[in-house]
């Protein structure tokens, strides 16, 4: 991250000693010809929404190469376990996309929210998952077509997480760069600001941000997934 931060000309870090290890062979991401034709439907018309896991090496190219041309952020390597869907019309148009992955190791206003001690953080981090991207694609313009999205994939990620991992999922995160976005989808889909990041970074040893302040929402999977995380 500090790198990319670098690359931007946010901050300024010495050249690094030795070239990454991902150096050379990093994920060269094709561009995927696909129609842009502006989509201005009301939601009721391309209803009922096809949620579609990635699970295709066709899919997983034209995932990928949405979220390179049009997110801000770009794609990155997934490691880990990670859950990447599509999103389409009830007329197959493609609409979106959304990647979960690895929940954040340490964030002080979620972690005071769940009520975990570190020990409890450790062994629960992994029945979290953290939602890294979220694209509509700038030819689609529908309103309110962002929340009824998030409420989907909301209702369906612990069942996809249980089937490809063997285990549950009690809560989302993300993490919504406060400059840029206001959360409006998020809360409309009834995630729940928590609190915002210090931009201090993980190790928080700087006096004033050095990364963008991020907003804090996390949306529960169960009723008492406090609890079940701090098992």
């Amino acid at each position: 991250m500090l790198r990319d931060l670098d690359r931007t000309g946010r901050i300024r870090l010495p050249a690094p000693l030795k070239a990454s290890r991902s150096g050379g062979r990093a994920d060269v991401i094709r561009h995927i010809e696909h129609d842009t034709t502006l989509i201005t439907a009301a939601l009721p018309e391309l209803r009922p929404l096809r949620i579609e896991v990635v699970s295709s090496a066709k899919e997983l190219a034209a995932f990928k190469s949405y979220i390179n041309q049009y997110h801000y952020l770009g794609f990155d390597r997934t490691i880990g376990e990670n859950m990447k869907y599509m999103v389409y019309s009830r007329d197959r148009q493609p609409l979106s996309c959304l990647l979960f992955g690895s929940a954040a190791w340490s964030c002080r206003e979620r972690d005071e929210f769940i009520g975990w001690d570190k020990g409890q953080r450790i062994r629960g981090l992994s029945c979290m998952t953290n939602n890294t991207r979220f694209l509509i694609f700038p030819w689609v313009r529908v309103a309110h077509l962002a929340s009824h999205i998030l409420s989907l994939v909301a209702y369906r990620v612990a069942d996809d997480w249980q089937f490809k991992y063997g285990h549950p999922v009690y809560c989302l995160e993300t993490f919504v760069e406060a400059d840029r976005f206001r959360g409006i989808s998020y809360r409309a889909a009834n995630w729940i600001h928590v609190g915002s990041t210090t931009g201090r970074g993980r190790d928080g040893g700087h006096k004033h941000a050095i990364l963008p302040i991020k907003d804090i929402y996390l949306y529960p999977l169960a009723k008492k997934f406090k609890a079940a995380l701090a098992q």
